[in-house]
């Protein structure tokens, strides 16, 4: 059985008073999901988290480390994928798509972005992470 580890997050943003999501459309598999990626050589969970944001969409981001959820899936036969997501506030708002790996970015209300993820996993996210964005707004 071979291993995986990914790491990203929520991003959000408050905009003309709504609370918004960064959402990702992925290239290869046409689902939309949060930004994320391989662990690259030592990095720690947060600077994967952070880097992969950057890469793939050009937002800086501050990482609040109190919320970690991890997503347990196969991707394929023999592989078992953990995906480590933080809560990050984004610092940037113009985004531009890693075009290998992204086809899509779209900022969504908060309470709209069930609509679009294709993944329950990633909507029960959604979930836990609204009560925490709303206390900080």
């Amino acid at each position: 059985m071979q291993y995986e580890k990914s790491c990203g997050a929520i991003v959000y943003r408050k905009h003309h008073g709504n609370i918004e999501l960064l959402l990702i459309k992925n290239a290869n598999g046409g689902h939309w999901s949060f930004p994320k990626g391989h662990v690259e050589g030592k990095e720690t969970e947060i600077e994967t988290a952070v880097r992969e944001i950057k890469e793939e969409t050009s937002i800086d981001v501050v990482l609040d480390e109190s919320f970690r959820e991890v997503i347990t899936y196969a991707p394929k036969k023999d592989i078992t994928k953990d995906v480590i997501y933080f809560l990050a506030k984004a610092t940037s708002y113009d985004y531009t798509p890693q075009k290998e790996e992204i086809s899509k970015i779209k900022w969504v209300e908060i309470n709209n972005a069930h609509t679009l993820l294709s993944y329950d996993n990633d909507r029960q996210l959604v979930l836990k992470a609204k009560n925490i964005i709303k206390d900080i707004y």
